[in-house]
């Protein structure tokens, strides 16, 4: 790490950038945070609101705004600029903001001599993690996105309402794109350690009204359910990337569904997507392969082939 104090900098004070910092403050995470946003008055706003919840929490969270030049000796940098898609349901569709806005954010970064953790929250989560790294060129390890950590959690809370058991107690995994072509790896979701296809086939009497591909229907769609209902998602995500940060800053060695980059995992490679890995101080530790189903392993291509498919395009892109 660059400093002893744990430095985090957030880019994008919108509903999700302030929401990731009220929970980072709230769970001390760390020392510091600094705000970066496109408007600056109002990303000074911010930092004052969060600054006065100091009196109410058990530590102490320096936060103030500061630019790109002053990312220097930020542990990790944190990337929440980005737009909600307009008349659709398909992250895919706001790529050319995601472009235009990290392109020249990048190399102003590391411009700046910055050389810790990038971690993604913007949409479409797994093209901008590839951005970044390829306009970074950090180590791969250096370079994740929240990818499907708030989907798995999406899928742990609709499966501890029909059990019921606490989401907690739910162990398993979406894989695959944080979008239209993800998927929960069914093969792999044990309830206290049981496999919950096993549940369902032991018990049907009461288990069997349980639909798991209407689980995952809503598990994919329930990011879109509470847009189209207040018209974003902020609070979810935003702890999610809190967990990430505590992971990393605390060397916890969590297992998280992220994404990541990978080389030669799940026989892929030059590819970001949701996948499990353990997180550390380095970043991405290691990358987990699940032994997937046949029919889990081709639900893994296919969503690889629509990352691809998106990574052409970028490739097309003179500005990336």
């Amino acid at each position: 790490m660059a400093s002893s104090v744990r430095k985090v900098a957030i880019v994008g004070v919108g509903s999700v950038g302030s929401s990731c910092a009220y929970s980072l403050i709230n769970q001390s995470v760390c020392d510091e945070i600094m705000l970066i946003g496109r408007t600056p008055d109002k990303a000074y706003a911010q930092a004052m609101d969060l600054s006065h919840c100091m009196d109410f929490i058990h530590s102490r969270t320096k936060i103030y705004t500061g630019t790109y030049e002053d990312c220097g000796d930020m542990d990790i940098i944190i990337l929440c600029a980005g737009s909600y898609p307009t008349g659709s349901h398909n992250r895919m569709d706001v790529l050319d903001t995601a472009m235009e806005i990290h392109s020249t954010m990048i190399s102003r970064i590391m411009a700046s001599g910055f050389r810790g953790i990038f971690l993604a929250a913007s949409n479409p989560v797994d093209l901008v993690t590839y951005m970044v790294w390829k306009l970074s060129g950090l180590p791969r390890n250096q370079v994740l996105g929240t990818g499907t950590s708030i989907d798995s959690s999406r899928l742990k809370t609709l499966l501890s309402d029909h059990l019921p058991v606490d989401p907690r107690s739910v162990q398993g995994y979406v894989l695959g794109e944080h979008g239209e072509s993800q998927f929960p790896a069914w093969s792999h979701v044990t309830i206290g350690g049981k496999p919950i296809l096993e549940i369902v086939a032991q018990h049907p009497a009461r288990f069997g009204h349980m639909d798991l591909q209407e689980i995952a229907l809503q598990t994919r769609n329930a990011g879109w359910e509470i847009f189209s209902r207040k018209g974003s998602t902020h609070y979810g995500i935003g702890n999610a990337i809190a967990y990430i940060v505590r992971s990393i800053l605390n060397n916890d060695h969590k297992i998280i569904a992220v994404s990541a980059i990978l080389e030669g995992e799940y026989g892929q490679s030059d590819l970001c997507i949701g996948v499990p890995a353990i997180i550390t101080r380095s970043g991405i530790e290691e990358i987990l392969e699940l032994n997937l189903s046949p029919a889990e392993q081709e639900q893994f291509k296919h969503s690889c082939s629509v990352i691809r498919k998106a990574i052409s395009y970028i490739a097309l892109q003179p500005e990336v």
